[in-house]
């Protein structure tokens, strides 16, 4: 079980799970011993996610776990993003504006006291 080429040639579908739940997804892959194929010199472009090859007799399983785990992952036609990544650098944006801004109209008013 695990990361075998032979998923590849039998009947499957084509998962892209976001780098950053890669190894917890990989990991429930191997617990719950369902065969799985990724190659990641072949798929060099991480950023829609790395490309998993899973068999199509273990689809319920697999969604069961992206549910359950609550991983973000998507197929070729349906492409997902974590939102909640986006909405917190948005947060960071927001919050750098607002110091450089109060930092300036500080500046400004202590020069114009002096």
């Amino acid at each position: 079980m695990g990361n075998t080429i032979q998923v590849k040639y039998n009947e499957h579908y084509k998962l892209y799970v976001l780098l950053k739940d890669y190894i917890l997804f990989e990991y429930l892959l191997i617990e719950n011993k369902i065969d799985y194929y990724y190659d990641i010199v072949e798929n060099s472009n991480v950023s829609s996610g790395i490309r998993f090859f899973i068999q199509d007799k273990d689809r319920s399983l697999v969604n069961e776990l992206l549910i359950k785990n609550e991983i973000i992952a998507s197929t070729e036609t349906i492409l997902l993003t974590d939102y909640e990544d986006g909405k917190k650098v948005y947060k960071f944006q927001l919050y750098t504006y607002l110091i450089v801004i109060a930092l300036v109209i500080l500046i400004i008013l202590i020069g114009s006291y002096l």
